[in-house]
């Protein structure tokens, strides 16, 4: 068997033709007719969506957005694999990771229309953007610029090489409800200096869902000769991401998010021009400094989870993005919308509707956000995260394609009660 051979049997597992897999394609060749907007309010499409995946019946699960859970198909593609390696032990190791690997990467690369010479696969976003922060090129008294937004890990990061290099770290806030999008690149604007090296930037912020304007940003960092980092963790696969379109230097995310891969795998995105100045977190031996792949040098690791963004991809196609971006929007937008104006209510992510997609955030006035969180889940069986911080006092609310309106209603009707 030659290696793509290998590869095909590997990724499909045998398991493309199964019942699951063509009554897949046969509802999405029924809808083939309609708008991603209109497909997005069809529930009797989305019912048989949620049917192929297995959901506890414990809670209602709005807390999508630190894991994904897989589809079935995804995750019998994914124990596949993970026999199949275990059947060839090391010759698969020796022969074929490194090859399928890169194959990945390149499937990634298409994903986000750069070069496959420009993307690793990673083990999740805080391992490629710190990869990018702990490996930049930095000297005494360069600045740094980010959100007190921004995600913990990454902010961290920067302070370990603010002690380690004497780096300075100038940190902005970013409002909830933006007049513009001038407002903003206003803001990172003016923390800029002389001494700026590295600006970055959540694509959509991880407590609130808030989309900010990364292309603006980064044209207006770059006019001054800034690099722009961008934290996509919940971006992929969750709403459009295309490198050209964004113009940045550095892009991170998590593939167990929004693309449903099984848990060990993320993507780093950098810029050509760039990969040979940056240090990697592991040595790697013998390979050009403007290799990609020199970054993400991290040992024996799981290689079935590689292979199953394959898998991954081919859903997404499939279910297409479109749809499930339109299906995203429309259910945050459900359940937000019935709440907003309430008097005791605070919906801490922006109205407009280009400025958020799955992800909002909710608060109760005088109610603590972890009193909050563990009442909806221990009254009313919904599971949620509470966030207290940086201007957001609320629960972030993250429902996934499977999620119906009926569960929506339920916490709607909850919010209601609770705010009373």
């Amino acid at each position: 068997m030659d290696k793509r051979s290998f590869l095909k049997h590997l990724t499909m597992g045998g398991l493309a033709f199964t019942p699951v897999f063509k009554q897949l394609d046969q509802l999405i060749a029924s809808v083939e007719h309609l708008s991603p907007e209109e497909i997005a309010k069809d529930e009797h499409f989305w019912a048989e969506i949620r049917a192929g995946y297995r959901l506890k019946p414990d809670y209602i699960n709005l807390e999508n957005g630190y894991y994904c859970i897989l589809p079935q198909e995804t995750l019998e593609n994914y124990l596949h694999h993970v026999r199949e390696i275990n059947y060839h032990g090391s010759w698969y190791m020796r022969n074929n990771q490194w090859g399928n690997k890169d194959h990945m990467a390149a499937q990634l690369a298409e994903l986000i229309d750069c070069s496959p010479e420009e993307v690793a696969i990673t083990r999740n976003t805080t391992e490629s953007l710190d990869t990018i922060i702990g490996g930049y090129p930095w000297k005494e008294g360069d600045e740094a610029v980010f959100a007190a937004q921004d995600y913990g890990a990454m902010k961290h990061m920067f302070e370990q090489v603010a002690k380690r290099f004497g780096v300075v770290n100038k940190i902005i806030s970013i409002p909830n409800h933006p007049a513009s999008d001038e407002e903003i690149v206003k803001l990172y604007e003016q923390a800029i200096t002389p001494k700026t090296k590295l600006l970055m930037v959540c694509h959509m912020i991880n407590i609130t869902g808030h989309i900010l304007p990364i292309r603006k940003i980064c044209d207006m960092a770059h006019a001054k000769g800034v690099e722009v980092m961008v934290d996509g963790a919940h971006a992929l696969a969750h709403i459009p991401v295309r490198i050209p379109e964004l113009n940045c230097d550095y892009y991170g995310s998590s593939l167990h998010k929004w693309l449903s891969v099984p848990l060990g795998a993320g993507l780093l995105y950098v810029r050509k021009e760039h990969i040979s100045k940056i240090w990697p977190r592991f040595a790697d031996w013998n390979k050009p400094d403007d290799d990609i792949r020199r970054l993400n040098h991290t040992g024996t690791h799981p290689v079935h989870t590689d292979l199953a963004v394959a898998n991954a991809l081919e859903y997404l196609y499939r279910l297409g993005p479109d749809r499930k971006e339109a299906r995203l929007r429309y259910l945050q937008r459900y359940w937000s919308e019935q709440v907003r104006d309430l008097p005791n209510i605070m919906v801490n992510t922006p109205k407009e509707a280009h400025r958020s997609c799955a992800i909002a955030n909710v608060g109760i006035k005088n109610m603590k956000p972890a009193d909050m969180a563990q009442t909806l889940l221990k009254k009313y069986r919904i599971w949620t995260v509470a966030i207290d911080g940086h201007g957001v006092h609320g629960c972030r609310i993250t429902p996934n394609i499977y999620t119906s309106t009926k569960e929506l209603d339920t916490f709607v009707a909850t919010l209601k009660e609770m705010q009373a």
